[in-house]
């Protein structure tokens, strides 16, 4: 088979190939542990994969061969309205464990469909019907049309902020269920986030720079990018999944299961709560949830979530969760951790500092990692913990 393994080909090639590698390699642990974002990283693999490969294929001299020309004219390599969508939906399952692909969600993919069945009809057009090219009588590849690639970059964008507001809503929920929030506040997802943001930066930086995306002699640089960004994401993907699989150091700790309605619920919650100032009952509320945590330390347990306050005080989450964020000003993370620090500085104030390190005070106290630590320390008290005992315990 005629392949000119030259640069900037062999380059291409490498990417191209790892991409697919890891896409099976993605789709293998999906399988094997049920685990939905695998697949669609897996997906995403094998599209960016796709996507370089009209470039690969004309620097390796694909184009200036008949045969191989013809085919490539008619493959819709470069899926700019999927790409988006699959990262979106990668995006919600790696955020929310409890999220099901419904009938609704098939409808991100009708922009996808429809440019498929376009390509389609062009081929049928062009080689079944007329027997000569006719949409490709200007001898340019329809992936690369001006329009296609300006609204797949509108799409990026779009999807990008689904990704960002699924975020939001996450970390909002987090917040309010489980005490130890910053350890389950994905470092993967922000990173994700951020990577899918840089791709957009360079699409639209080497689009003002060179807006004719068949150009094939000047687009290398921008397709090594995305090579280079894509594989990223992909390893890092992929790492990420066995962390999670396999440890604690994926996410630290396991985000409980909401309802498969936590992020509507969670919406319609706070536009109850900021609808109400107070509960009938609040006051007494307050003081059986102050009473318990108090009397039996609940704090100390570095994995408590909301749901068990709630069963200790035989009541629903959605009651205890109003009443800490109504009658204390607080989410439940900040509530427990309040509670934590409190802990911490008894033990100062008792001087075990002097005997014990500051990390062992923090987690019988209920953190979980150094960094939570000095993070909730700092936000509660303003100054660090080794500030403060320098400033209030010198010796």
């Amino acid at each position: 088979m005629y392949f000119s393994f030259g640069f900037k080909s062999s380059i291409l090639l490498l990417f191209f190939v790892h991409g697919i590698v890891f896409s099976v390699l993605l789709a293998i642990k999906g399988f094997q542990h049920e685990d939905k974002s695998s697949y669609w990283l897996s997906f995403f693999s094998f599209l960016c994969s796709m996507y370089i490969a009209p470039f690969m294929f004309g620097y390796a001299g694909w184009y200036s061969q008949e045969l191989y020309r013809t085919l490539l004219f008619y493959i819709p390599f470069q899926q700019l309205f999927l790409l988006p969508v699959v990262l979106y939906f990668y995006c919600r399952y790696l955020l929310d464990n409890s999220f099901r692909f419904s009938k609704k969600h098939r409808l991100h993919f009708v922009p996808a469909v429809l440019y498929l069945l376009y390509a389609l009809l062009v081929f049928l057009n062009d080689r079944v019907l007329k027997g000569t090219y006719y949409f490709y009588e200007d001898g340019k590849d329809k992936d690369f049309a001006t329009w296609y690639q300006v609204a797949g970059l509108l799409m990026l964008v779009y999807y990008l902020l689904k990704c960002l507001q699924t975020y939001k809503q996450y970390k909002r929920i987090t917040y309010n269920e489980v005490s130890y929030a910053d350890s389950v506040m994905f470092k993967w997802a922000r990173r994700f986030l951020l990577a899918f943001l840089v791709l957009i930066a360079i699409r639209v930086l080497f689009f003002l720079v060179n807006p004719e995306w068949d150009a094939f002699g000047r687009k290398f640089w921008y397709y090594l990018s995305f090579s280079v960004l894509f594989y990223y994401v992909t390893i890092s993907g992929y790492a990420n999944s066995i962390l999670t699989g396999t440890s604690l150091a994926g996410r630290a700790l396991p985000l409980p299961n909401p309802p498969p309605a936590a992020l509507q619920v969670a919406e319609i919650d706070e536009e109850t709560l900021q609808s109400r100032s107070s509960l009938p009952d609040l006051v007494e509320w307050k003081q059986k949830i102050e009473r318990l945590m108090e009397e039996e330390k609940l704090y100390e347990n570095p994995v408590l979530i909301l749901s068990d306050l709630s069963s200790r005080l035989g009541t629903h989450t959605k009651k205890v969760s109003q009443v800490i964020n109504d009658g204390f000003q607080m989410n439940f993370n900040d509530f427990v951790n309040a509670y934590r620090i409190e802990a911490v500085i008894r033990k100062i104030e008792e001087g075990e500092h002097t005997v014990q390190t500051l990390l062992a005070l923090a987690y019988e106290a209920g953190f979980n990692s150094k960094s939570t630590f000095n993070r909730a320390f700092k936000r509660a008290k303003s100054i660090s913990p080794k500030e403060y005992i320098e400033k209030y315990h010198q010796k």
